[in-house]
């Protein structure tokens, strides 16, 4: 719904919706504001005491995993057996956040809480659980900062109507094409973006192609897959190549020439398949009636130059600077806030279009989901669980293949960062060199792995909070069609290594391309 638009309180259930303006302000969250006399016939008509005794059951569960927790002997004793209980019961109330009604980003909290306090009892001294935390709080910092900058930005130039100059642009209205035109687009634009900046911009964009709906929801998940396949085949593209290309493991060229392919096909696949759906078929929308209402507000071209040369910058200022690319983020929301601010200045009643608002407009409530996340996995990675678990993938898989490809699906269910970091701990460039068959394999699997599971990537996660997509949704309707993609490219990776099929070499003679 539209931030602008609230519900107006009326005993005639199909009242038309009504906006609600005060000023300058806008009603964000109507229900804070407006009081619905029917809600108490409306609770006895949707109550539901099977629904009840669950969270009442979720609660006693959680109650004496706490109360367990106290016993500190216990769990100095069994700190990881406590800390995979905990992170499993955190997990299934994230999962079934419709069922128990908690919301995920409040258990995302809760759960990374408690995994760090069980650390501080387990790990060997205070001081260092507190050097681990403060060691994880300045990396998980650094991605929530890029995440509220990129959406700030984002949230400006969708203000100022700016996306239109690119929707006008996608001519095409046959559901099918449309699908496809998406899906590349995304794929293409995540090569040089980070897959989360370009999974909050092409979300943005739907919003302009077509109204909610089934089809919709498709639309957004192309481009959780197409962000995640995109993002695996250059370095910049996704966090996980980018910790291996610094670290030697893989060099720029014989990375983008090994991986365009396997990551096509990672995207083809599914495309194709969703092709063939209802929904695509038969419920496409007509998108010419959502930009028909669309009017580009006061110098909206410029500001659409300057947000998307601000998020395009952002691994320029990497290389130029060495700085976190949080920093680059940041430098490009500074800038475009001034320039807001200008261009409105002594415009009262454009206070929507300037930084301010839209910092109460963007989803702060996903940004904390996102915070509870990673630093519930990086207690994980701490007490060393998760190397663990590689150690035993690697005593129980032979083969190197199935390595990289268990990998990938287990970064589907746990991010994919501290995985990868647990692989390059385990395998030093001894093992395997760079640019090795392992190594490549690893980069495409951790990338495009994550698309089976909605929270399995960050993506993922932005595109779950933007367009309020469930869990069990994304694996009914499209976890199958991600998981054919990525076997798809695994497949295509293996063949296209040893027949040596590879991009063009003319591609070699491109400058830019020929430093690692």
């Amino acid at each position: 719904m539209d931030p602008d638009t609230a519900i107006a309180s009326s005993p005639k259930p199909k009242t038309k919706p009504e906006k609600i303006r005060s000023g300058s302000l806008r009603f964000s969250s109507p229900s804070n504001f407006i009081i619905d006399e029917t809600s108490s016939q409306e609770f006895e008509a949707t109550y539901q005491p099977k629904t009840d005794l669950l969270k009442a059951f979720a609660v006693l569960v959680a109650a004496v995993t706490g109360t367990v927790a106290i016993n500190q002997s216990w769990v100095a004793a069994n700190q990881d057996i406590a800390m995979a209980l905990l992170f499993g019961l955190g997990y299934m109330g994230i999962i079934f956040e419709e069922s128990l009604a908690f919301n995920k980003s409040g258990v995302g909290l809760l759960m990374a809480v408690s995994l760090w306090t069980i650390r501080s009892i387990g790990a060997p001294s205070n001081d260092v659980a507190l050097s681990e935390l403060s060691h994880a709080t300045a990396e998980v910092s650094e991605i929530v900062f890029f995440l509220l900058g990129a959406m700030t930005i984002v949230e400006i130039v969708d203000a100022h109507q700016g996306f239109k100059l690119v929707t006008d642009n996608i001519t095409t209205r046959k559901p099918k094409t449309l699908l496809w035109v998406v899906g590349f687009v995304t794929f293409f634009l995540s090569s040089i973006l980070d897959n989360l900046t370009s999974t909050i911009v092409m979300v943005s964009l739907l919003r302009k192609l077509a109204p909610p709906s089934e089809y919709r929801k498709l639309l957004g998940a192309v481009v959780v897959i197409a962000a995640n396949a995109g993002g695996a085949w250059t370095p910049i593209g996704d966090v996980t190549t980018t910790m291996l290309w610094i670290h030697g493991q893989i060099s720029t060229l014989p990375t983008m020439k090994g991986l365009f392919l396997p990551s096509a096909v990672s995207l083809a696949v599914p495309l194709a398949l969703l092709s063939l759906t209802s929904e695509v078929n038969g419920k496409g929308q007509n998108s010419a009636d959502v930009l028909a209402s669309e009017q580009m507000a006061p110098r909206g071209q410029l500001v659409f130059s300057v947000g998307l040369g601000a998020l395009v910058f952002v691994p320029v200022f990497k290389a130029l600077t060495g700085l976190p690319p949080y920093m680059g983020m940041l430098l490009g929301l500074g800038v475009l806030w001034i320039i807001t601010d200008a261009i409105h200045y002594g415009e009262s009643e454009r206070q929507r279009l300037k930084v301010p608002q839209a910092l109460s407009r963007i989803d702060t409530q996903g940004a904390l989901f996102f915070l509870g996340i990673l630093l519930s996995v990086s207690s994980l990675e701490a007490a060393g669980i998760l190397r663990e678990l590689a150690n035993y993938l690697d005593a129980h898989i032979p083969s190197t293949e199935l390595i990289a490809s268990a990998i990938g699906v287990v970064s589907a269910i746990i991010d994919n960062v501290p995985l990868v970091a647990a692989t390059m701990g385990m395998y030093d460039l001894s093992s395997f060199p760079q640019d090795s068959e392992f190594w490549q394999l690893v980069a495409f699997c951790a990338g495009t792995g994550g698309s089976m599971l909605v929270i399995g990537s960050a993506a993922g996660v932005a595109f779950m909070g933007m367009e309020k997509v469930d869990f069990f949704w994304y694996m009914k309707k499209v976890s199958g069609f991600a998981f054919a993609g990525y076997a798809a490219g695994i497949a295509a990776y293996l063949a296209t290594h040893n027949l040596n099929i590879s991009l063009p070499t003319a591609l070699a003679q491109v400058p830019f391309l020929h430093g690692s």
